[in-house]
């Protein structure tokens, strides 16, 4: 009888102690969970995420956040023309693709078009909403030949390259208080402006955003060229500086 109840003391206490192992890794567990989900909601709604800077007009606040398209455009040489839309390919070798809509305006230098205005080889320059490197086109305006000022200019321009690191540089004048990130995405008239003033002084690359500063000057957001990336447009519509 004394054997068989220390059996059951023995057996009690074991269990006693595999309870309480249990209940200290799920406790345990339980801290790491959410321990690690608050070191991955730092990553991910911070500076990886991205959010701040990476995608179209942000939500409130007057932000430079964007979440999907915006307005801009490009300029380049038209190929590949449907009735859809046609490839655009920049100075610097970036191939952008144009989707046009019945609500598309077409010009001839200042004479107003039609579709078929736009053929392979032409110059182009195109305004809308961009995606990436797509742009949804609001107008598209057939431009003379190049007289040779564009080249010289998108000699400026570094063209992008895989794996090749970022050129950073400043040219001209950069706004005293300027911060990345900083100011509200704008559309309309003045993103037009402030993206034909950009694309003429450094054609090569893709305007995504365009961005109103607190002084009243803008930003052009540049991809699709490892430089520059920012491009800043004065009041008045003059380029005044890029980095």
């Amino acid at each position: 009888m004394v054997s068989r109840k220390l059996t059951k003391s023995i057996a009690a206490g074991v269990a006693a102690i595999a309870i309480a192992g249990a209940s200290y890794g799920i406790v345990s567990a339980t801290s790491s969970g959410s321990s690690a989900a608050a070191s991955g909601g730092t990553a991910g709604g911070g500076t990886a995420g991205g959010g701040g800077r990476a995608g179209g007009p942000g939500s409130g606040g007057g932000s430079n956040a964007r979440s999907g398209p915006a307005a801009g455009g490009s300029s380049g040489t038209a190929s590949g023309v449907s009735t859809s839309g046609f490839t655009l390919t920049t100075a610097a070798g970036q191939k952008v693709i144009v989707n046009e809509a019945s609500a598309t305006t077409y010009e001839k230098g200042t004479s107003a078009a039609s579709a078929s205005a736009v053929t392979t080889g032409e110059p182009v320059l195109v305004l809308g909403t961009t995606s990436g490197t797509t742009i949804t086109a609001t107008q598209v305006i057939v431009q003379p030949a190049s007289s040779g000022s564009a080249t010289s200019s998108a000699a400026k321009v570094v063209p992008f390259q895989r794996g090749a690191p970022a050129t950073s540089k400043q040219v001209g004048q950069i706004p005293a208080n300027y911060t990345e990130g900083s100011g509200t995405i704008v559309s309309g008239t003045a993103a037009n402006k402030a993206t034909e003033a950009a694309l003429a002084a450094y054609p090569g690359g893709v305007v995504d955003r365009v961005v109103k500063l607190s002084n009243g000057e803008y930003e052009v957001h540049y991809i699709g060229v490892n430089w520059p990336h920012h491009i800043f447009v004065n009041q008045d519509f003059k380029v005044v500086g890029a980095d």
